[in-house]
């Protein structure tokens, strides 16, 4: 686990001169790109959003939540330009529904799961899952819309605890990953299953409190996608921030630098 970290934080990742040289001002015309991003993406897009304005002068609107709410939003005619789901699922049927263009779909990000605690000492580094005689509750995201949910459902199943946690009532469910991060942080649970994007310091590298990374073997891989949707009012302003987020180094490194794996 702190293999994993050394190897996405190790190169001094990202500092105040980020190349992002292959895309410069002209790129497009300047507008504005309105992106629906998943809650667990949302402080790198933001800061991915000013290295882009500052190069081009396109300046991202962002519209955050679960990924099963917002792709109800954009089945229902939300105003969205680009789409990054924290799942590959969402962006699938978009396409198949004719509401994104095909050819744009694209794995921005691979998510990594944590076993999260603010309180030094209390989630031991090696894990195991928590136990349920000693656990007073535990925080998940709903495993039923988003992804970092079912991971977490699949972690407590592999451990043989899922049953007896969700019989007495030592769950407490989140709507979206944000949700989850704000048990865990307010206290409403002492830890929870959140997405290590949410607690690793993109700066320091380092965490707050006390975690666990299950190992990425025990559950379905968390790829998130990102696709253009055929609702874009800047369509072409939209695909050329997908292209520099989907090849630029400096932009991937951005992204690594929160804990996320790329491809």
């Amino acid at each position: 686990m702190r293999d994993f970290l050394r190897r996405v934080l190790g190169s001094g990742l990202v500092s105040g001169a980020v190349a992002l040289s292959a895309f410069g001002p002209g790129t497009a015309a300047a507008a504005d790109v309105r992106v629906a991003v998943a809650a667990n993406f949302l402080a790198p897009l933001k800061q991915l959003g000013d290295a882009w304005e500052a190069l081009t002068g396109n300046r991202i609107v962002v519209s955050s939540g679960p990924s099963g709410a917002l792709y109800a939003q954009i089945v229902n005619g939300a105003p969205f330009d680009l789409f990054f789901s924290a799942d590959i699922e969402r962006p699938q049927d978009l396409e198949r529904a004719g509401l994104a263009e095909e050819g744009t779909r694209f794995t921005y990000a691979v998510g990594v799961l944590a076993l999260w605690s603010p309180k030094e000492g209390s989630v031991p580094p090696e894990g195991p899952v928590p136990d349920p005689d000693t656990v007073r509750f535990l925080a998940i995201a709903d495993p039923g819309t988003a992804p970092y949910g079912a991971a977490a459902r699949q972690i407590l199943e592999k451990a043989g605890v899922w049953e007896r946690m969700s019989r007495d009532r030592k769950l407490v469910v989140g709507t979206s990953i944000g949700q989850t991060y704000s048990h865990v942080a307010s206290g409403a649970a002492p830890l929870g299953f959140v997405a290590l994007s949410q607690i690793l310091d993109p700066q320091s590298g380092t965490v707050r409190g006390s975690f666990w990374l299950p190992p990425a073997q025990d559950y379905t891989p968390i790829r998130q996608q990102a696709v253009l949707l055929r609702s874009a009012a800047a369509p072409e302003v939209a695909r050329a921030f997908l292209a520099w987020v989907h090849t630029d180094a400096g932009a991937r490194a951005i992204i690594r630098s929160y804990g996320y794996e790329t491809e």
